[in-house]
């Protein structure tokens, strides 16, 4: 058997606009010339609170973050497009689920090189827990 005939499909991205698209740059690197993590992470809560936001028409604030899990590193110079995704809605609180992917400059393939799910609650102009909207 060939291994052409064996090998797994690559994921794709979602099948939908990115929350961002943003270019990772030299000041987001550690000493080794990777981009951090918790740049990553920072633009992840970014497109989070978009989705959090939106479905709660005002403010909202993170309040965790689950399972983050990086698969592969992103480089200075790659596209990342953040995809988030409401699935769950509770009384104050939501879950979004996140998805980073990076593209080469120089490529049309992209990877996913993170996911993780954050957990956002809807407050008022004080700042405290409000009720999420119904759809």
């Amino acid at each position: 058997m060939s291994s052409s005939a064996t090998a797994k499909p690559q994921p794709t991205p979602p099948d939908v606009a990115p929350a961002i698209r943003t270019v990772a740059m030299p000041a987001d690197t550690n000493p080794a010339g990777d981009i951090f993590g918790g740049w990553l992470m920072w633009q992840m809560d970014l497109a989070a609170g978009n989705a959090a936001t939106k479905r709660a028409r005002g403010r909202c604030a993170t309040i965790a973050v689950e399972g983050i899990t990086f698969l592969s590193p992103v480089l200075v110079g790659d596209e990342v497009s953040l995809y988030a995704c409401v699935t769950s809605v509770g009384r104050t609180s939501m879950k979004i689920s996140v998805e980073a992917w990076r593209r080469e400059r120089e490529s049309d393939e992209m990877n996913k090189v993170t996911e993780a799910t954050f957990t956002f609650v809807a407050i008022d102009a004080a700042r405290r827990p409000r009720a999420v909207p119904k759809e």
